[in-house]
């Protein structure tokens, strides 16, 4: 008997509904694992359908047209003699599940439903999904008849139940489960399950990959196994980004890592593992009738072996150490991969950008530039998917990416619009990066359209408004700041949509939005300005992270210009300047700096804090630098900020997650938009603690 066996595991870049190019992204991973001797392949979580069909999952139209695809791959030869493990969505009694669909030629071994689901942060799958909760229980489920036809099975096993081979033992898990403290895999680890597989649609967020990869270790390291793990990748037709990572563990250890970013839409990793290691860890750690008593699992037996009694000559794979990236590589590869599946998802020709010279649309830019760069390199590297998605963007069946700058002329359009109140730095900025970058550049000014708005007001009114620096009042300067950003969006989208026309060119450009997650927190942005956009690939970073992203651009790509944007102060420059010089500073506007609103954020969202509750935290947090009565002021004034500008997150562009503290008024972050913004009780609460420990003087203590 063998003792070594091949397995496969899966990244693919799936798109919702799209039925024909994900079942070819399947049939594609299966010969890719047969050609590397894998008995088992492993794909992501609802792979036939896509992760993210969201309200489609409640349409009939979706349950049916994955059976159809079911049926393809049931009868394509390219799943002959290998077992196949894709997901799916099912109906069973009426009910929806979220399920793994385990089949060997032409025939289905069992049907695994989801047993805990996600409920948190970008996930909501309680809304289409039940969770099967009869533990260690298996009911006959009725096959379609487009299914019985093919297989001339009535029934197959359904439920909680794992696949026992004639060499060894596997046992399913899905996503969240691996995440949740009571993970399938320890009952099935103490009831002699050797191999768990693990179907994820695991989304990218900064610093989130050490977190995965210690799981996947731990399910493994306390009663040993193996354990195989499949991600989808790329942007599924939503503002997430599926990062991949497929891997495989034994016995705590690490031996095959996927890539966590790549333009790649199939990753197909394999590992050889020898069985007996696991049984001998197993053997020292692993007493389950000591341990506790439990209800066995019930197996689905099957006249397959994964492995084969030649392997003797077979090296299996040792234990590697994970290659993380830092925050500014996660910066630079993630919304750059995004960003590229969803021009050419899109139908669009390219991109433009509103830049003004400053941190975040320099980041946006770099964005761009990033996503050449990994594009040229795929080109490069023999992708023929990406070279076909290139000259189809750019409209041109001979055009092979070598260069990122002079793809980025072709599908990259950045443009300056500069006002009265826009100093000459920041143009020369906007044209420096500009020009490093390779990006087709236009410098317009916004004066004329500003007076043409103002003077339709005066005429209608007969009163003309100023800025506060020229004596208006806060309402008359807020709504001059505001026209000019307002006007800003209209031009932007208006080149957008005419500017490859005015070049004999078909298609548009998608407008790129610049605000980071910390401005959009606080509302620090126009409602409708240039800020709103298609798209947005920094929405969800905050700008302590862009500075540090956009160091790295400078090391990486040699992009000098970066040097002077990060030099200058934040602006949005739309208040009169003093002597040809910025007299308006964003940190200034919005009373705290950056650095204080990450923390406030974190606190807001991660913590869940109330005004209270956070006022309590930073008094301890921030004592070195403030008082108590200013933590209070920069909290009270924060809810403030953030009640009454809230309504904003309705419309705010999509933007690439990338942030646990985000504000995505979409699905991660569900909370009101009309507050009472006095927080009367709350600030009451705090005023007493105050006022408290200044009589008491407990702060000093």
């Amino acid at each position: 008997m063998g003792r070594k066996v091949i397995l496969a595991t899966c990244s693919l870049n799936q798109w919702a509904l799209d039925f024909d190019g994900n079942l070819e992204r399947i049939l594609r991973s299966i010969a890719i694992a047969k050609s590397q001797g894998a008995k088992y392949r492993l794909g992501p979580e609802l792979e036939i359908c896509g992760y993210g069909c969201a309200d489609h999952f409640y349409e009939s139209d979706t349950l049916l047209h994955c059976f159809q695809v079911l049926r393809k791959l049931l009868e394509s030869p390219v799943t002959q003699d290998i077992i196949c493990d894709v997901g799916m969505p099912i109906m069973h009694h009426n009910v929806r599940y979220n399920c793994r669909v385990i089949f060997l030629n032409g025939k289905i071994l069992l049907i695994r439903p989801k047993m805990l689901l996600a409920n948190y942060g970008n996930n909501r799958e309680f809304r289409w999904f039940s969770p099967w909760n009869k533990l260690r229980h298996v009911e006959e489920y009725y096959l379609p008849r487009m299914i019985q036809d093919m297989t001339g099975q009535d029934t197959v096993p359904f439920g909680d139940c794992i696949l026992s081979t004639k060499d060894t033992c596997i046992g399913s898990e899905m996503c969240a489960e691996l995440w949740n403290p009571r993970s399938p895999h320890v009952d099935m680890g103490l009831d002699g399950v050797e191999i768990f597989t693990n179907s994820s649609a695991s989304y990218h967020e900064l610093r989130k990959a050490d977190h995965r990869v210690n799981l996947v270790k731990s399910a493994t390291m306390k009663s040993g196994g193996i354990y195989m793990f499949a991600n989808q990748k790329g942007c599924d037709g939503d503002r997430l980004y599926y990062d991949g990572c497929a891997t495989v563990a034994i016995n705590g250890d690490i031996v095959a890592q996927g890539r966590q970013f790549s333009l790649d839409d199939v990753e197909v990793v394999t590992a050889i593992l020898d069985l007996e290691d696991v049984r001998s860890y197993k053997g020292e750690h692993c007493h389950p009738h000591v341990e506790y008593e439990h209800k066995p699992c019930h197996r689905v037996k099957l006249d397959f072996s994964l492995s084969d009694c030649e392997d003797v000559y077979l090296p299996t794979h040792q234990p590697i150490e994970w290659q993380f990236h830092t925050p500014e590589e996660e910066i630079s590869l993630g919304p750059a991969c995004w960003l590229w599946d969803y021009l050419r998802r899109s139908g669009q020709a390219g991109f433009l950008l509103p830049l003004s010279g400053g941190v975040d649309s320099s980041s946006t830019a770099c964005i761009v530039y990033s996503m050449c760069v990994l594009v040229c390199q795929a080109v490069r590297d023999g992708n023929t998917q990406v070279l076909e998605d290139v000259q189809r963007v750019v409209n041109d069946g001979s055009y092979t990416p070598r260069d990122p700058r002079e793809l980025c002329r072709r599908i990259f359009t950045t443009c300056y619009m500069a006002s009265e109140n826009s100093s000459e730095g920041t143009r020369n900025r906007a044209k420096d990066l500009a020009s490093q970058i390779g990006s087709s550049h236009m410098n317009l000014n916004i004066d004329m359209a500003v007076k043409g708005m103002l003077g339709i007001f005066s005429m209608v009114t007969g009163k003309c408004p100023q800025f506060r620096a020229n004596g208006g009042s806060t309402r008359e300067n807020l709504a001059l700041q505001n026209v000019q950003a307002r006007i800003r969006m209209i031009l932007a989208y208006l080149f957008a949509q005419l500017s490859q026309w005015a070049e004999g060119k078909p298609g548009g450009l998608l407008v790129l939005g610049s605000a980071n997650v910390d401005e959009s927190l606080t509302g620090y942005f126009t409602k409708y300005d240039c800020s709103s956009a298609d798209i947005n690939p920094i929405g969800g970073i905050s700008k302590t992270d862009l500075k540090s992203f956009l160091q790295y651009c400078v090391e990486q790509f040699q992009l000098t210009a970066l040097k002077s944007i990060m030099a200058a102060p934040p602006t949005a420059e739309l208040e009169p300047l003093t002597d040809g010089q910025v007299s308006q500073t964003d940190e200034s506007d919005m009373g705290m700096t950056y650095s204080e609103l990450s923390v406030i954020g974190r606190l807001r969202k991660i913590s869940k804090c109330g005004p209270y509750s956070m006022f309590c935290k930073l008094i301890h947090t921030w004592r070195e630098a403030l008082s108590p009565l200013q933590v209070a002021a920069k909290v009270k004034h924060f809810f403030q900020m953030y009640s009454v500008n809230r309504h904003k997150m309705t419309t705010v562009t999509p933007s690439y997650h990338a942030e646990s503290y985000g504000p995505d008024d979409n699905r991660f972050d569900l909370r009101p938009f009309l507050y009472n913004t006095r927080w009367s009780w709350q600030f009451r609460a705090i005023d007493n603690q105050v006022s408290k420990m200044e009589v008491g003087n407990d702060y000093h203590d």
